[in-house]
Order: C-alpha cells, then sequence, then structure tokens
C-alpha cells in the first residue's frame, strides 16, 4: 500500500506565501498525530517512507465544508483553525490534512483538485 498525506488549502482567503506555508505545516502535524492515535502501523510507514505529501486547492468555503465532511467518515482528517494574530480573523478555517493514509482511499476524493 502506498500511503500519502493530502493538504487541501482554501484559494479563496488571499494568504500570503509564508501564511500558506505554515498553515500547510499545522495541517501536516496535525494529521500525523491523529492517524498515530488511530493507527500508528500506518503513521510509522508513512514516516519511514519518506512522509509523501501534495498541497492542492479547493476555490471556496462551501466547497472545502463539503469535502472535508465527505472525507472524515472514511479518513482521519485535521482541520487548521487560524489564531488570527495577522491575516485572518480568529478561528478561519484555512486548510485540512487527509491522512497520512492509503494513497488510492485519498484520490477518491481528491482527483479533480489541482497543485496549489
Amino acid at each position: 500500500m502506498e500511503i500519502k498525506q493530502a493538504i487541501i488549502m482554501r484559494t479563496d482567503l488571499d494568504m500570503g506565501k509564508g501564511k500558506i506555508a505554515g498553515q500547510a505545516a499545522h495541517a501536516a502535524v496535525l494529521g500525523y498525530v491523529k492517524v498515530m492515535s488511530r493507527d500508528s502501523s500506518i503513521a510509522e510507514a508513512w514516516e519511514q517512507g519518506g512522509q509523501k505529501k501534495i498541497v492542492l486547492k479547493i476555490a471556496t468555503e462551501k466547497e472545502f465544508f463539503e469535502l472535508f465532511s465527505q472525507v472524515k467518515r472514511e479518513i482521519p482528517c485535521a482541520m487548521v483553525q487560524d489564531a488570527g494574530m495577522t491575516q485572518l480573523e480568529p478561528g478561519t478555517a484555512t486548510c485540512f490534512s487527509i491522512g497520512p493514509w492509503d494513497s488510492a482511499q485519498i484520490d477518491k476524493f481528491t482527483s479533480k483538485l489541482k497543485l496549489l
């Protein structure tokens, strides 16, 4: 089984590049921790296999929450909500991670999304 992590980033927020990088980093760590508590063998295999990840973009808040709702029923997900200290209002959902998990299962939900 190939294991990867997908990070879904909202593009409607007009975040700066540094903000995007920071939010993606939060999502990667939160996702890893969530999977580690659910199935440590998958988390460890991902860690030992080079921590493959992709960052994908989604255009609207509505699409973002719809996708999160669908995916979380089958795959561990972790949403990032900004603290509101710089560019965004506190609590703004910026991105979420899917997995690390089986790549084929992730692709069922993300195959139509484009790379950020």
